[in-house]
């Protein structure tokens, strides 16, 4: 059934914030997610906010101090950009191993940031009405469910969703921040936990536009890269990643620094700090990586079906830090 909303295109930040305040309103900017979400009957915008052209918002620098990325650049834009490719590889590689071209094509990175997890229950409210990130209070579907894509790090009773994105765990590692209309914030702080509240996802209040992603420069994150396995070898979602960045000191063989952070297996996307802690100023060997790679899933809860990503994710963590420290 169609469904009518209005069309506002806005001619500035400004503007396009105040209309998005009001209930039911949906900005537009790649449409990807936008689209996505309609077609499965989870986004019923009443207005939709097209910001596509909003000027400022779109471009990408790279400098000493690290990267400036506008919310409306678009993913392909940012991967193929020389500089981010040198400056920042893992971030690169994430877009790249992201959708499908067309797709990169048109999403941009705010939308991308924003995007809703791929739970099977969440998008497809008629055959599950319980859902309590559609309809809080209302229940899990996919507790006692097909359970293979679903979280095993920040889970909760009331929702085990994972967060589908790539493109943000490569942030997390490397202490990006998200830049909105009114503040700043680090991207870890960004993403929420579920809790007794997984309706909400970010800590974006009604409004609030995300205007740009800033990622500060480091000798890691020169030296990363993103490792993403799934299903198949395209168009899918990680079943577990890893961005890894890593830094040694001038023995070549001591870790002065080390990013880890890991998809597919968590809730929001996942700092593995614990893996670092073990790692930094100790001697980079077969034996301290797989044995640290295993911190990642301290905590970890499974429920069936994801019981696999709990040996799957180390071993992707542990493959990562081999390409980055050269023991691969």
């Amino acid at each position: 059934m169609m469904r009518n909303f209005s069309y506002l295109r806005a001619t500035s930040t400004a503007e396009a914030a105040q209309a998005a305040q009001q209930a039911g309103a949906m900005l537009l900017a790649g449409g990807t997610t936008l689209l996505d979400l309609a077609k499965c009957g989870v986004g019923e915008p009443d207005t939709v906010i097209d910001i596509t052209h909003l000027s400022g918002m779109s471009g990408i620098t790279v400098n000493a101090d690290g990267a400036t990325i506008g919310a409306l650049a678009r993913m392909s834009e940012v991967a193929d950009h020389r500089d981010v490719r040198a400056a920042f590889p893992a971030v690169s590689e994430s877009l790249s191993l992201a959708a499908s071209a067309q797709l990169r094509n048109m999403a941009t990175i705010g939308g991308n940031l924003l995007q809703r997890t791929r739970c099977s229950y969440f998008r497809d409210p008629g055959a599950f009405p319980a859902c309590n990130k559609r309809h809080p209070g209302s229940g899990c579907s996919a507790i006692g469910g097909v359970t293979r894509n679903h979280a095993v790090l920040g889970a909760s009773e009331a929702c085990i969703a994972s967060y589908p994105g790539d493109l943000a765990i490569a942030l997390v590692a490397f202490d990006a921040v998200v830049e909105t209309d009114s503040r700043k914030v680090a991207v870890d702080d960004f993403f929420l936990l579920p809790g007794d509240t997984p309706d909400k996802e970010t800590v974006l209040q009604r409004g609030e536009i995300v205007t740009a992603v800033t990622i500060p420069a480091s000798a890691a994150a020169r030296n990363s890269t993103y490792l993403k396995i799934r299903d198949r070898q395209s168009y899918e979602f990680a079943a577990a990643s890893a961005a890894v960045g890593l830094e040694l000191e001038a023995d070549g063989r001591t870790v002065r620094d080390i990013r880890v952070a890991i998809g597919g297996v968590a809730t929001k996307p996942w700092r593995a700090r614990n893996v670092e802690q073990a790692l930094i100023g100790k001697a980079l060997t077969l034996e301290a990586v797989e044995k640290a790679s295993r911190l990642a899933m301290e905590g970890a809860v499974d429920h069936g079906g994801n019981r696999y990503k709990i040996e799957l994710a180390p071993r992707v963590i542990a493959r990562a830090i081999f390409k980055v420290g050269g023991l691969a």
